[in-house]
């Protein structure tokens, strides 16, 4: 995954703490608790965010979201949008 140039360092650690997320570069999209995983499914399917990474990238933080979910909120998983 590549740093992204629209991140403030460490801008993810100061507001969500030292927790997991689904872009562990950039420290976006934390997956911690089921109010987070939610959120970061919506806002990463948000064209103005999904847009900024590669199809790689954004298969690997769809599936580490996707792995949140089943684990921490339903083993069935978010669905699709």
């Amino acid at each position: 995954m590549k740093k992204r140039n629209d991140v403030y360092k460490n801008q993810g650690l100061h507001k969500y703490g030292n927790v997991e997320f689904a872009d562990d570069v950039n420290k976006k999209y934390p997956i911690d608790t089921e109010e987070h995983i939610r959120a970061a499914w919506s806002y990463f399917h948000m064209p103005r965010d999904y847009e900024k990474y590669s199809p790689k990238d954004r298969e690997t933080i769809k599936n580490r979201i996707v792995k949140a979910w089943k684990e921490k909120i339903s083993p069935d998983g978010p669905g699709e949008i």
